[in-house]
């Protein structure tokens, strides 16, 4: 997890209905996020050639108001899967931003305590990288602390048209964090994000985390509109 601090500006054209943009400490954060989807089941199916692959992913953080509490959730401006097939189901599925590109992963030993977590996907010819070198000692994340606020957003939000939203839940453990050191992220940005994303994923990242993930369970889906939301 690379997080860059942005404009907010630029990500309302992405904001949902329903949703309002949730802050670090008053700061705006996307995160280019790395990571392998393994033992893949989708509706309780497991596709042939379709169970371990590679997801990078372009991410915002938000929060939404259900009447009793807030939910604190992301929102994807951009996933890149390797399989056409991968992207068609969860577009259709959660209506989400998926697009298949060749990718590939190196994970290699650096020395006793350090390995090499790299991703990379073809565009336009040219290999893109997303990578760090990360600590093989884990810990606990502690409340309050940044890795929180990172990875323990438990819903994900997708605009489906004017005043409707499709919120689906996410559940899984609380992960282990390692240190990160050398974060890599070369890439086309404006090719793959637009132009108003260069000059903040073109620096170096706020901050770099890394993360044992677990199990999860993606739910169905459930439509936000106005008059479910309460809003007028």
């Amino acid at each position: 997890m690379l997080n860059y601090e942005v404009d907010p500006e630029i990500l309302k054209p992405y904001l949902p209905f329903a949703t309002e943009i949730d802050q670090w400490e008053g700061k705006t954060l996307v995160s280019m996020v790395g990571f392998m989807f393994e033992e893949t089941a989708v509706l309780g199916v497991k596709w042939p050639g379709h169970v371990n692959f590679e997801e990078v992913n372009l991410r915002f953080y938000v929060r939404h108001f259900d009447g009793r509490e807030w939910k604190r959730g992301a929102v994807f401006i951009s996933e890149i899967v390797p399989k056409r097939l991968i992207a068609l189901i969860a577009n259709n599925l959660y209506k989400e931003h998926y697009r298949a590109l060749p990718m590939r992963h190196n994970f290699s030993l650096v020395d006793d305590d350090h390995s090499l977590c790299l991703y990379e996907w073809k565009l336009n010819e040219t290999w893109n990288k997303l990578g760090a070198i990360v600590s093989h000692s884990f810990e606990e994340i502690k409340p309050g602390s940044a890795e929180e606020f990172i990875f323990e957003h438990y819903w994900g939000y997708n605009s489906i048209g004017e005043g409707k939203t499709m919120e689906y839940q996410v559940e899984h453990v609380s992960w282990e964090t390692a240190a990160v050191k050398h974060p890599v992220f070369e890439a086309d940005i404006a090719a793959l994000y637009g132009d108003a994303f260069v000059p903040y994923l073109a620096v170096k990242p706020y901050s770099a985390f890394f993360a044992k993930g677990s199990e999860i369970n993606v739910r169905a889906g459930r439509k936000i509109t106005l008059s479910a939301s309460g809003q007028n």
